[in-house]
């Protein structure tokens, strides 16, 4: 396994409290999956999850080298946590695309929170 590229993101819990506030729905509609949003709204403050989920796509677009060209969606990345509670990344359409031309197999992803900042960092492998 040998490490492609790396990405981190910070981001004030605050700034996506207000932005939710504003878009609701439309927000989360466009931002996360289903199952992700289960999973932050399983929680008595939705919004540090969120927060970390917004970081955490934003660390693996820096991973892919994209930002916000191209076909690249919202929902092409998937964040969900295993049985142990570890988070974990599944790629679809054009970010796995992209991920794939880079000879990027896996992205591994940390994300941690405080009621006022999440951060993320995610790791581009490769076989």
């Amino acid at each position: 396994m040998r490490i492609i590229a790396q990405g981190i993101d910070l981001i004030e819990c605050q700034r996506i409290r207000d932005v939710w506030q504003r878009h609701g729905d439309r927000l989360t509609d466009r931002l996360l999956t289903p199952a992700e949003l289960n999973y932050v709204r399983a929680n008595r403050d939705p919004v540090p999850r969120l927060a970390g989920r917004f970081a955490a796509k934003e660390a693996i677009l820096k991973v892919l080298g994209t930002g916000w060209k191209g076909k690249i969606a919202w929902r092409d990345m998937e964040i969900l946590n295993d049985a142990a509670g570890r988070p974990y990344v599944t790629l679809c359409d054009e970010c796995r695309q992209v991920a794939e031309s880079l000879g990027i197999t896996q992205i591994l992803i940390s994300i941690t929170h405080t009621e006022n900042f999440a951060a993320a960092v995610a790791t581009g492998v490769g076989e």
